[in-house]
């Protein structure tokens, strides 16, 4: 049998972690690492157009499985092409771990052709960063590559020069049973107790959720029940807590809605569960707050808090509800309900006024109908900026659903590149990427990956020929918008001249048939629905400070517009709360 090299050991040891797929593009310095893949059976290399997209590709792959994800790039630019999908991998903590590949060994501080450092490089994008400069290194290093990803949830970066690649691996190399689980983290006995005072000591409760609920939404619902707490959420949070949930109101931030601002204000103690909530503004600075989070470095960055708990939400939550006394005054909560439904009932009007005739097409109108058609079990993913208001009002969770988008780092053009990863997870899974013009065409040459793989990814493109989240910014600054329009071709044709299903949808009486025939397409689809470019609806009362990116405001609801089903949620909730 012949001797391994170090490239077939890199390929041998990432599949033994569970890595089924390994994304990138191709390149000189890559080509022992891709040789060995094309002869190893446990991994395929999947082949994109841009490394941006493998990256992003991966991060959600291992935002959709759990497990650990991998991508690559060639020495130089082909690596440096990585760097904003490992960002928003890291900021999402999806555990994926990026090969970086390198010029030649002896060439290194040369400037050499395509050099760069990608140890330096990838240093703020990452938790582990090293370079492979020695067969020996091998394979522990990339054992301890994988364990940061694995266990502290974000991205690992190995840089290799292609000529160690070829080598031969070490003899009698030391390989050790891989961490590819997390454990639970529960707080000691002394914080639960504290935990405990403080809510047995407080009349109003809220519980504010983030994505760090995920896997404890049984958890909320009981404490929430024994404590009479309205619950909100983050727009990270919404998939993990907002279904099922009797104590919804809604969510806070600039895409906020609902009654999650005034739940939030008027308790006096807040649960921060699971959310790096980032805009400190919308948060109180008057009652007092606690925070639980898995990660010890979140804790406080955001808000002052009474109490800081380092803990997975599930277990915190396991060990204290039992411990707290039970609260019998529903009058806060029922409230809040009462506030939540009426937010809701006022703004619903606004896409439902004359939709079915409305051209160009009320965006609001396209996601409701989307949210309606689609699979109970259906992946979104999400392009950055107009496209999260829609999903954030329209989409609704049932703890089958999966939404993903670029809400930490937020960049444009992710759709397109997660709903290519997560598809490679279940290709029987349904897989809508909801993506903007601006988006789609920044890394719309990866539409034929879908089309190279025969991925059956349904590509729902919100086309208002603009900038529209840009344009919104500039509006509220006080500037005219400039530089914002696209000059955009019918990308419809565009999808059927390179192979796959497209249509293009002017009329909103076009737009169920053409999704329906999207849906039931067996390969990629894209319907291409011109949108109305002015469908943002702004209070009359705004100030320039309220919006600067993404960041933010002294308000409650910065953009004004429908709910979809949440107002049917609400009224549902509504039920419970007794009648005087």
């Amino acid at each position: 049998m012949a001797k391994q090299n170090v490239a077939e050991q890199f390929v041998d040891i990432l599949a033994r972690a569970g890595v089924k797929r390994l994304y990138g593009v191709v390149g000189d310095s890559l080509n022992p690492v891709v040789d060995a893949i094309r002869r190893n059976s446990a991994i395929d290399w999947i082949h994109v157009r841009h490394e941006e997209t493998a990256a992003f590709a991966a991060g959600a792959e291992a935002q959709v499985t759990g497990s650990l994800a991998a991508c690559a790039g060639s020495c130089g630019p082909g690596n440096l092409h990585l760097i904003n999908g490992l960002y928003d991998a890291h900021r999402s903590m999806a555990p994926v771990l990026a090969l970086a590949s390198h010029i030649p060994s002896g060439e290194i501080g040369l400037g050499y052709f395509q050099e760069t450092h990608p140890e330096l490089l990838f240093q703020e994008c990452s938790h582990y960063n090293e370079m492979i400069s020695n067969p020996e290194q091998m394979p522990r290093l990339l054992q301890t590559a994988i364990q940061h990803a694995i266990g502290r949830g974000g991205v690992s970066v190995v840089a290799m020069p292609g000529d160690i690649a070829s080598k031969p691996a070490p003899e009698k190399s030391i390989e050790h049973a891989l961490v590819t689980e997390r454990p639970s983290v529960r707080p000691g006995d002394d914080e639960i107790d504290k935990l405990c005072r403080m809510v047995d000591e407080a009349k109003r409760v809220t519980l504010f959720c983030g994505s760090g609920t995920a896997g404890a939404h049984a958890e909320v619902m009981e404490f929430a029940e024994k404590i009479k707490s309205p619950v909100g959420h983050a727009l990270r949070g919404k998939e993990w807590i907002q279904y099922d949930n009797p104590y919804d109101v809604g969510m806070s931030g600039l895409l906020g809605y609902g009654a999650a601002y005034e739940a939030t204000h008027e308790c006096d103690l807040l649960f921060l569960l699971g959310t790096d909530f980032p805009y400190n503004a919308f948060l109180p600075d008057d009652v007092k707050i606690v925070q639980v989070d898995v990660r010890p470095e979140h804790l406080g960055r955001r808000s002052k808090l009474d109490l800081a708990v380092w803990g997975d939400v599930r277990e915190t939550l396991r060990c204290l509800t039992p411990r707290v006394k039970p609260k019998a005054d529903r009058t806060f909560l029922d409230r809040m309900l009462k506030k939540h439904a009426n937010a809701l009932e006022g703004v619903v009007k606004a896409y439902t006024r004359k939709v079915e005739k409305h051209v160009p097409i009320h965006p609001e109108y396209v996601a409701s109908v989307l949210d309606e058609m689609a699979d109970e079990d259906a992946v979104f993913t999400v392009d950055t900026g107009m496209n999260n208001v829609w999903a954030a009002r329209y989409l609704t969770p049932n703890g089958k659903r999966r939404v993903i988008g670029s809400f930490s780092h937020g960049s444009m053009a992710n759709a397109l590149p997660q709903a290519i990863g997560a598809q490679f997870t279940d290709r029987d899974r349904q897989v809508v990427a909801m993506s903007g013009d601006g988006g789609f065409s920044m890394l719309m040459g990866d539409f034929l990956t879908l089309v190279q793989y025969d991925l059956p990814v349904k590509v729902v493109l919100f086309n208002n020929s603009s900038l529209g989240m840009v344009e919104l910014e500039m509006l509220v600054a006080g500037l005219p918008s400039y530089g914002t329009t696209n000059k955009n071709p019918d990308f419809a044709a565009i999808a059927r001249a390179a192979g796959a299903f497209g249509v293009r949808v002017e009329k909103p009486k076009q737009l169920q048939s053409a999704l329906k025939d999207a849906f039931k397409h067996k390969g990629p689809a894209l319907v291409d629905v011109v949108t109305d470019p002015n469908a943002l609806s702004i209070p009359p009362k705004i100030s320039a400070e309220m919006v600067t990116g993404f960041a933010l405001s002294a308000s409650k609801i910065v953009l004004d517009g429908g709910v979809g089903r949440m107002l049917q949620m609400a009224r549902s909730n509504l039920r419970n709360v007794p009648r005087p």
